[in-house]
């Protein structure tokens, strides 16, 4: 219109390639990142429209792709690995019966775990029905309590009390009302381990809070260890599914 107004007899012009699905997933998500985030469940589905279109399932080549963190493609991976159902109680348009995804999350550890799987009367689905029961009336505090839960789990093969462990899930399971708590079936040799290591986390953090960085520049070795010491704890951060701010 521009060019008809002021007689021109052509206008120069730039022809663009119409781009395929996976270009537009990923400038999608380029365009996103730059915004405030998604939450989970409906990335983890374009992350899966993504996959099968590159028949990629690499969390790393992923993450690369789209420039996602690669933690968030884990997770993104797990929301995945449920049925259809559970995946739209995380898409509920309603915010206030929609279920977070961390749920699902911190559950999966507990779904997938080696031991549950030896247990005759464990069906993952049922069980999640019966976590989700749990959470709705409040007799679950916090999705993080998940992970005591798995911990309990550990203990009780460390412990050699795995059919202890089988019967108070299975109550825990059937009874809306029993906490958490019930499951307690502690490792002496682990809880004073945590004890000593958190002691032991508490005095070095202190220490390198009151440190100097200008008075330790030049100390090179010092600055190495604490780079292998920060990957490492980040490296198990991530092993718990814990989140890590950057």
């Amino acid at each position: 219109m521009c060019a008809q107004e002021v007689n021109l007899p052509t206008v120069p012009v730039n022809e663009v390639a119409e781009p395929t699905l996976v270009e537009n997933i990923v400038t999608m998500f380029q365009i996103h990142k730059l915004r405030l985030d998604w939450e989970l469940m409906p990335t983890a589905l374009k992350l899966e429209l993504l996959m099968q279109k590159v028949k990629d399932r690499s969390e790393r080549r992923v993450a690369a792709l789209t420039g996602l963190d690669q933690a968030v493609v884990v997770r993104c991976k797990k929301l995945l690995s449920f049925p259809r159902r559970y995946q739209e109680l995380m898409l509920d348009a309603d915010p206030e019966k929609r279920i977070k995804a961390d749920f699902f999350i911190e559950l999966y550890p507990i779904l997938h775990d080696r031991l549950t799987a030896r247990f005759d009367w464990f069906k993952p689905n049922a069980f999640t029905d019966a976590m989700l029961e749990k959470h709705e009336s409040r007799a679950l505090k916090a999705v993080t309590e998940f992970r005591f839960v798995k911990q309990q789990l550990n203990n009780s093969v460390k412990a050699n009390r795995i059919g202890l462990m089988s019967r108070r899930l299975r109550e825990f399971a059937d009874d809306p009302t029993i906490p958490v708590s019930h499951l307690a079936i502690d490792s002496i040799k682990t809880a004073a381990s945590a004890r000593k290591i958190a002691k032991s986390a508490k005095v070095l953090y202190d220490v390198i809070d009151s440190l100097d960085p200008n008075e330790y520049y030049g100390e090179g070795e010092l600055w190495k260890s604490l780079e292998r010491l920060s990957e490492l704890i980040r490296k198990r951060l991530k092993q718990l599914g814990r989140r890590i701010d950057k």
